[in-house]
């Protein structure tokens, strides 16, 4: 971390490493004076927002529903969990292959549901490729979800629905009332882990579009890899101390956030 830090106030190129002097902010002028940047910043706020909006929300229904005891349920439970075993490249592979526009499954199964007339280019247009892509990673961040939530429901004491349930509270105010101001420390934590996951996660874009086309699926990471691809150490290194600082402030005020409403 720290020679990254250093090589972003420096000239350093791949292709001519006889001279890497310092540049001073040289390299994040250079950074913030391209469009590309702005834009992978403009859809990296999407992909986030969007992504974790259905990740949080289906994951936490599919928490619930996995948690009542039913036929088979050790095995639903695994087959749910199966797709966070997986590498996010290779995800990105099976999601590709998916919308392919010639002969995606995608296709074929709204062609036949009369959803659509013809084929779309999903992944070789920029709209329909980032929805797709979040799609994607929608179904994959799902069961992460699921999971965390899971865990922090079995945390809940069950003499807490007990005595709920002597006071007449009915299923839905002991959910308001008991698991829910039980759990929300732990739900704030996860959402904040998931918002670092999600925006570090530049697996599942660079092979399902490789950030295309035409930058509509760039995201601040995946415009990084392309700058270490060009050679531009400087500038890649430049790329990381923003997002590291990003991060770091949106970590310090959503704390704080958290912390506020918890102690409201």
């Amino acid at each position: 971390m720290t020679r990254g830090a250093v090589i972003a106030f420096q000239r350093y190129n791949l292709f001519d490493l006889t001279s890497t002097p310092f540049v001073g902010l040289e390299n994040f002028r250079a950074v913030l004076a391209e469009d590309r940047f702005w834009t992978a910043l403009r859809n990296t706020g999407t992909w986030v927002v969007v992504s974790l909006f259905f990740q949080f929300f289906l994951g936490f229904g599919l928490a619930l529903l996995l948690r009542r005891h039913f036929r088979g349920r050790g095995l639903y439970q695994a087959w749910v969990f199966f797709p966070w075993a997986m590498s996010g490249f290779l995800i990105g592979l099976l999601w590709r292959w998916m919308f392919n526009g010639q002969f995606g499954v995608i296709n074929d199964l709204l062609l036949k549901a009369g959803v659509i007339d013809e084929r779309i280019g999903f992944l070789a247009t920029p709209g329909w490729a980032m929805t797709s892509v979040i799609v994607a990673n929608i179904w994959y961040g799902v069961t992460f979800f699921a999971i965390m939530i899971m865990a922090a429901l079995q945390s809940v004491p069950r003499e807490l629905y007990e005595a709920a349930s002597v006071d007449g509270a009915s299923r839905l105010r002991q959910f308001w009332h008991v698991t829910l101001p039980h759990i929300r420390p732990t739900l704030a934590l996860i959402v904040l882990l998931r918002i670092i996951w999600i925006l570090n996660f530049p697996d599942l874009i660079y092979s399902m579009t490789g950030g295309g086309p035409a930058g509509g699926t760039d995201i601040i990471t995946t415009f990084l890899i392309q700058q270490v691809i060009g050679g531009d150490y400087g500038r890649a290194g430049a790329v990381g101390l923003l997002v590291l600082g990003l991060l770091l402030a949106f970590s310090v005020f959503y704390l704080n956030a958290t912390r506020f409403e918890k102690a409201r």
